[in-house]
């Protein structure tokens, strides 16, 4: 007769209950070691709302937020916004990423460096840190995650720092609404991002955003 053996419990036994949260063996981890979630605003060419497609998330729908490291999608969001970088990216014509750069010329410079450089391009990119609140709950996500603003959500992006700045204070100071609206032009239609002050941030989510803000300070 082969023994079963259990590998891993879905719920906390009961002695490792009163260790939760202490972190024992963690002690030297940064959090430029931590693989951050980036949130995807879903597009009709994204996999993620294909069905058919290997990368399909259930429930995941144009127009939707999506977490691309747990899967979970949202209509709109709540967030504070944690921190801003000016980047520019690079990528072949196969979607391979080439990295985050500083300026348009160090991004060049990594390009004229490839074996083909006319195989790659480089995007302009607003990256912004946030912290996402739960409107239900009420609850704010302990882990920040990155959405980056490109293309045509570099006005939105820009508009939203003019916002932040004008407010006054930290920049994790207040409570935004991340929303939606169809856009539209000769060449085809799009989903992009709106953004609407809320108020300013609770006490325990400024407190957190001020800690996220040290930890990753350049």
């Amino acid at each position: 007769m082969t023994n079963e053996i259990t590998l891993a419990s879905s719920e906390l036994p009961a002695h490792l209950q009163n260790t939760v949260g202490a972190g024992r063996g963690n002690e030297d981890m940064a959090a430029t070691d931590l693989s951050i979630p980036r949130l995807k605003l879903l597009q009709r060419t994204n996999d993620e709302t294909d069905p058919h497609h290997p990368k399909y998330i259930q429930g995941a729908e144009v127009g939707s937020f999506c977490n691309t490291l747990t899967g979970k999608c949202y209509k709109e969001l709540y967030v504070v916004s944690i921190k801003f970088k000016h980047q520019f990216q690079v990528w072949s014509d196969k979607r391979k990423f080439g990295g985050n750069y500083p300026s348009a010329a160090a991004a060049k410079e990594y390009i004229a460096n490839q074996d083909n450089p006319a195989e790659w391009s480089i995007s302009e990119t607003h990256t912004h840190l946030l912290l996402i609140k739960d409107a239900e709950t009420g609850q704010t996500d302990t882990t920040p995650v990155i959405m980056d603003f490109s293309n045509t959500k570099l006005k939105v992006s820009r508009d939203w720092n003019s916002q932040i700045v004008m407010k006054g204070g930290d920049r994790f100071a207040g409570l935004w609404k991340l929303g939606t609206v169809s856009m539209s032009n000769d060449k085809g239609s799009w989903v992009n991002i709106t953004t609407e002050f809320v108020g300013w941030a609770q006490e325990d989510d400024y407190k957190a955003a001020e800690v996220l803000y040290e930890q990753h300070a350049d």
